[in-house]
């Protein structure tokens, strides 16, 4: 009969306890199992090595000259080395967007580009998806709109402007950008504050802020909205006088009184942010507010501000979130008032 002899276990070493609880932890984490992390060891998920970059429009635009700064930046400053740009342009965004939405969800890597002008094209065209069907990122950008006049109008102050728009709405006429654009809204929420019917606004729609300005240079219009950055060059060379700029205070940059000092309580701003893919969850959505934050506190980023004459309105998260369902709100009350929405 075979005998049996019992071996007493040796004692493992030290080290390969440790070995064989962080080879332990690592399989577990691979597979999806585990969640807990030893002491010491970190929590954090593993950084973003490379952004889907999503713009729902043509390159060159405001939200491609957008990403392709938040690219620079973020390559200069080693937070992000790989880039891959994709554009699917129409109707303000209201033909990209669905498609964003459609293909990317669930991809922590993918970020779209768009702004207030999304807002309004959703709004106006009767999109059946919504900007909150998105994952609020963060607030980048602000540019503040101004409202001007031929240098040889009669008009000289936004008051003028105001009392002759009072008297016979119709007899004034605003040259912007496309119908439902941050333009138009924005003469939308004047006569809305100077509790004119804004269906009475006398609105020419323009291809951009190009054929805008020509109107105005060959007085064909009252005055015209648009960015600062379209009217700044002509208003420098003395053929345009701002009347009035829709920020809340004074630029220190920008000799322009606000709507507000002229007695227009109004305040607007063309602003881009970033958004992440829908069913991302927190720990991704998380993973892309902190390179975004990093970026926003670089001096790369800093520095296209300054080239774009852009100005910083960094909003994160939960905080944008808020904002863009306040902002739609607005937005959509000011269209209905001007007829573009239901």
């Amino acid at each position: 009969m075979a005998s049996h002899v019992r071996h007493e276990p040796t004692a493992r070493p030290k080290e390969f306890c440790m070995i064989s609880r962080r080879s332990l932890l690592l399989s577990s984490l691979a597979s999806g199992a585990g969640s807990l992390l030893f002491p010491g060891e970190g929590n954090a998920q593993a950084a973003l090595k490379s952004l889907q970059m999503f713009i729902p429009a043509a390159p060159g635009g405001g939200w491609d000259q957008t990403g392709r700064s938040m690219e620079l930046a973020l390559r200069t400053e080693g937070i992000i080395k790989e880039f891959k740009f994709e554009h699917a342009p129409g109707a303000g965004g209201a033909v990209g967007m669905p498609k964003f939405l459609g293909t990317k969800r669930g991809q922590g890597d993918a970020v779209m580009v768009a702004g207030l002008v999304m807002v309004g094209s959703l709004v106006a065209n009767k999109s059946p998806v919504s900007m909150k069907d998105l994952t609020p990122v963060a607030r980048l950008t602000s540019e503040y709109e101004v409202v001007v006049v031929n240098a040889a109008s009669p008009l000289k102050t936004m008051a003028d402007l105001v009392a002759t728009f009072k008297a016979d709405p119709a007899k004034v006429s605003w040259a912007g950008g496309s119908a439902g654009g941050t333009d138009h809204i924005l003469a939308g929420l004047i006569a809305k504050s100077l509790g004119i019917d804004a269906r009475k606004v006398s609105y020419v729609a323009y291809a951009g802020g190009g054929p805008a300005q020509a109107a105005l240079l060959g007085n064909q219009v009252t005055c015209g909205i648009s960015g600062y950055g379209e009217f700044a060059e002509q208003i420098k060379a003395g053929k345009l006088r701002p009347l009035a700029i829709s920020a809340g205070t004074r630029q220190a940059d920008i000799d322009v009184p606000t709507l507000k000092e002229s007695g227009v309580d109004v305040e607007l701003s063309n602003w881009r942010g970033v958004f992440g893919a829908p069913g991302i969850g927190p720990d991704k959505q998380k993973a892309l507010i902190d390179v975004m934050e990093r970026m926003a506190k670089s001096q790369a980023w800093k520095a296209e501000l300054a080239k774009k004459d852009w100005v910083d309105s960094y909003l994160p998260g939960a905080d944008f979130g808020a904002f863009l369902v306040a902002e739609i709100e607005r937005v959509t009350g000011v269209l209905k008032d001007l007829g573009l929405a239901s």
